[in-house]
């Protein structure tokens, strides 16, 4: 559990216990100035054995021009949407994938526990694996009816990924409310996922943690998150490769690889509008010393028409897993 105003010495004593969890798979040692010792970690959704190859997987969210967004609440679209989750699915299939991330946006909302299957046996019946899913959640809400309503979308999403046979969600922190600070938008985050992490451990399905801006912008922002997160299998780090827009997002990345259960490649890093090719070839590295097991997800989010660009992305990276 969260520690109010933890010492450097204590902070690094609940780092190596966390990281020190009964694990199911073995981290390689970082430099000596990581935030990270060498040790191991437990992962729920991480195998035993390390595979010959990476498998390959693709976010829904690179066709959001074309999905509707129904969650967490619906968002009015200036263009008719002219895909929805499960054409997304086939075009998993059609790319000949090992997955798709089935990202909660792009289902109905409320969606039933019928179209749920039907989705999970559709990709089953294209020879796809489930790789994940996503919510848009913030735990850094006060106590209240908003803070209530992002805890119970998580629970239903968990429910949801249970029946999908999705392994893992990438969850958000959130974001510092209006009037508030860090340390407190720290601590509710930590609260909000620990409490989540229980359900979650009922359900079999874990919780990655993004690298996704707020307060968690930087690996040691990330790491005073952990230092609060209950010990377990089911929780880890979700590897986002576009989204440090640090002064080296690289170093930084490699930081916090391996903790991932989950990794999403983008083929462009950097400030929003400021955005230069991605080294690929250098992510997959990071992501391979770090002795990543998992899916790799491209996220596509560049400019160029998806259906233009994903394939030569997806070929690029089968040569690289």
């Amino acid at each position: 559990m969260a520690v109010n105003s933890p010492s450097p010495f204590e902070q690094e004593t609940n780092r190596r216990d966390f990281l020190k969890t009964s694990s199911l798979w073995g981290v390689g040692a970082l430099t000596a100035g990581s935030l990270i010792s060498d040790t191991t970690m437990a992962a729920g959704v991480q195998d035993k054995k390390t595979p010959e190859k990476l498998k390959l997987s693709l976010a829904a969210y690179s066709f959001h021009r074309y999905l509707q967004q129904n969650w967490p609440k619906p968002r009015p679209k200036k263009i008719p949407a002219t895909m929805n989750i499960q054409d997304f699915v086939r075009y998993c299939g059609e790319l000949k994938l090992d997955g798709c991330e089935l990202t909660s946006y792009y289902f109905p909302n409320p969606v039933s526990e019928d179209y749920l299957k039907q989705t999970r046996d559709l990709a089953g019946s294209l020879g796809l694996e489930v790789s994940g899913t996503a919510i848009g959640n913030d735990f850094c809400l006060p106590k209240g009816t908003a803070r209530d309503a992002q805890l119970e979308m998580t629970r239903n999403w968990i429910d949801y990924s249970a029946i999908m046979g999705a392994p893992v969600i990438r969850i958000f922190a959130g974001r510092v409310p209006k009037g508030g600070n860090e340390a407190e938008a720290i601590r509710m985050c930590q609260k909000g996922i620990n409490e989540s992490l229980k359900y979650a451990e009922k359900k079999g399905v874990s919780l990655a943690l993004e690298n996704h801006g707020g307060i968690t912008s930087t690996p040691e922002q990330m790491m005073r998150i952990i230092d609060g997160i209950n010990k377990s299998p089911n929780f880890g780090i979700n590897f986002d490769s576009g989204n440090f827009r640090t002064e080296h997002p690289y170093e930084d990345l490699a930081k916090i690889a391996p903790l991932a259960i989950n990794a999403q490649i983008k083929v462009e890093m950097g400030a929003r509008g400021k955005e230069v090719p991605a080294d690929i070839p250098r992510i997959v590295k990071i992501l391979k010393d770090a002795h990543y097991k998992n899916f790799i997800v491209l996220e596509y989010e560049a400019k160029e028409e998806p259906k233009e660009a994903i394939p030569g992305y997806i070929q690029q990276l089968r040569k690289l897993v």
